[in-house]
């Protein structure tokens, strides 16, 4: 058995998901919608499967939805890509995988930020990779130089971003994204940027790349996930983007992992991408009027909620209530007497956790809150 997959325990999005079935609960945990998502873009899924083809597509994706993902970007984000800096994968965990698999070798430092995504620390590992931790705190969360100087050294080959992050919520603004690229360009690193949650922000913000930045462009690789564009999370069709130097070791990774992507969905996510501008940012309204819902009456009844500017997910801050609560036995306790099933966040630290905070998912339907927060004003009797 590998040491470093053996050694794992199971996650806490199994432990919360298995303890909201016994318990009957609501589950706000793991994250992703009630809505089956867009019929049409189902439809055209459908379609491709029926009178489509269903062999083999050509491994960097099907060219009609290379150049839809360089179109969608360049209209959304302001990215000159070409269809050859666009490859299509199973999912943007696959296409992180590949890309680690692609651009460390033994030995070589990366710069992860924690919390963090639970594949990240795993895959850079296994990859052979040795992982330097900046470590995010509430309210905030913010990246600071001081940080990044304590995780930056010359040995530094390359830096895994989530931005906007899951699970803080948080939407990096220019200035830390700029910091972040001087201290890329300084150790010569490269910068993998996990964005798959660019088309979930609110509250007017919009989406920066990292290859928007100045001097990213030829030593980043963006990362995108049609799952969460349009919340099917079980399509698993990702994008990566990438100049053509690194996109030439990235697709040799890719070629030996899957291979390649269902065509069928490909062909509708190429369709969904297409779509009028107006239902990108209706979905966006749709959920920050979700986030709110659940924010309101979280701090109705007393919960201290953290802000949250992207993603599917708000937090509350437990030290505000009692600073003798800790974040993974409040979790059991409101799924096992409750039945709200909630994620402690310092399962997302691999070391020096954070554990006052909870995160709950909001991308659910009104009555799916509502039957949450019913049960959740209970809670506030025995806090």
């Amino acid at each position: 058995m590998n040491r470093i997959f053996a050694g794992l325990p199971t996650t806490v999005f199994e432990t919360m998901s298995q303890l909201a079935r016994e318990h009957s609960a609501v589950n706000l945990g793991q994250g992703f919608p009630d809505d089956p998502g867009p019929r049409d873009v189902r439809e055209k899924a459908a379609e491709a499967v029926l009178n489509g083809w269903n062999q083999y597509p050509p491994m960097m994706g099907l060219p009609e939805l290379r150049r839809a993902v360089a179109e969608h970007y360049r209209e959304w984000q302001g990215l000159d890509l070409s269809e050859g800096e666009v490859m299509i994968t199973s999912g943007a965990t696959e296409a992180i995988a590949g890309a680690l698999m692609a651009l460390i070798e033994p030995g070589d430092e990366v710069v992860l930020f924690q919390p963090l995504y639970d594949a990240y620390l795993p895959l850079v590992q296994r990859a052979g990779g040795v992982a330097r931790l900046v470590r995010l705190t509430p309210p905030a969360w913010r990246v600071t130089e001081e940080a990044l100087e304590q995780a930056f050294s010359p040995r530094t080959k390359l830096v895994l971003f989530n931005n906007p992050h899951n699970p803080t919520g948080r939407v990096f603004g220019r200035d830390e994204l700029e910091l972040l690229a001087r201290f890329c360009q300084r150790t010569d690193a490269v910068l993998i940027s996990d964005e798959v949650w660019e088309h979930v922000v609110f509250d007017g913000l919009s989406h920066i790349s990292v290859l928007e930045l100045p001097g990213m462009r030829e030593r980043s690789v963006k990362i995108g996930s049609a799952g969460k564009i349009f919340g099917m999370t079980g399509w698993k069709v990702g994008f990566v983007c990438a100049a053509p130097a690194l996109m030439r070791s990235l697709s040799k990774a890719h070629q030996f992992l899957t291979f390649t992507t269902p065509p069928s969905l490909q062909v509708a996510v190429a369709y969904g991408l297409g779509k009028e501008r107006d239902w990108f940012l209706g979905m966006r309204a749709g959920l920050q009027r979700s986030r709110d819902r659940l924010s309101d009456g979280l701090t109705a009844i007393g919960f201290p909620v953290l802000p949250s500017a992207g993603t599917y997910f708000l937090n509350v801050d437990l030290a505000a209530l009692d600073p003798s609560l800790r974040d993974e036995q409040f979790c059991r306790m409101l799924v096992e007497r409750h039945g709200v099933a909630t994620i402690p966040v310092s399962a997302f630290y691999a070391d020096a956790p954070v554990d006052t905070v909870v995160r709950f998912c909001f991308a659910k339907t009104d009555a799916t809150l509502d039957a949450a927060l019913a049960r959740l004003a209970e809670v506030t009797v025995h806090v």
